[in-house]
């Protein structure tokens, strides 16, 4: 287990590639509509780098719909970054790190109020 935290301790987690550079730019476009979600505390991050409705009560039943097409755009997009960007390292097998790195970086990055999975996968508030 060593070899593979040394190893992506070397990657560079900020590369950039066009295939890279699409998905955050989607990924920061979809922000602006995820952003009052996760300040109602309806989406919360998740342990593995992804996002999830934790409470659709708080979303009106008419936006549900919208809501879960939201997250599920977000996972793919998210799902694909951390793939390219292992790849554009010349290290595919390090995705599973590429994920995990992130995941603690999201919540870092979260707002005061903002939800989010703990290791053992329940929810806390920033």
């Amino acid at each position: 287990m060593v070899a593979p935290i040394t190893a992506l301790a070397a990657a560079d987690l900020e590369v950039n590639t066009p295939a890279i550079s699409t998905l955050k730019n989607s990924m920061q476009t979809r922000h602006g509509q995820l952003a009052a979600h996760y300040g109602s505390g309806a989406v919360g991050l998740t342990r593995d780098g992804l996002i999830a409705v934790r409470d659709a009560n708080a979303v009106l039943l008419a936006q549900r719909q919208g809501v879960n097409s939201l997250v599920s755009a977000e996972n793919g997009d998210r799902n694909a970054l951390y793939k390219e960007i292992a790849t554009a390292n010349g290290h595919p097998e390090w995705e599973a790190e590429v994920r995990s790195t992130f995941a603690q970086r999201w919540v870092q990055k979260a707002q005061g109020g903002w939800w989010y999975q703990d290791a053992s996968g329940g929810w806390k508030q920033k």
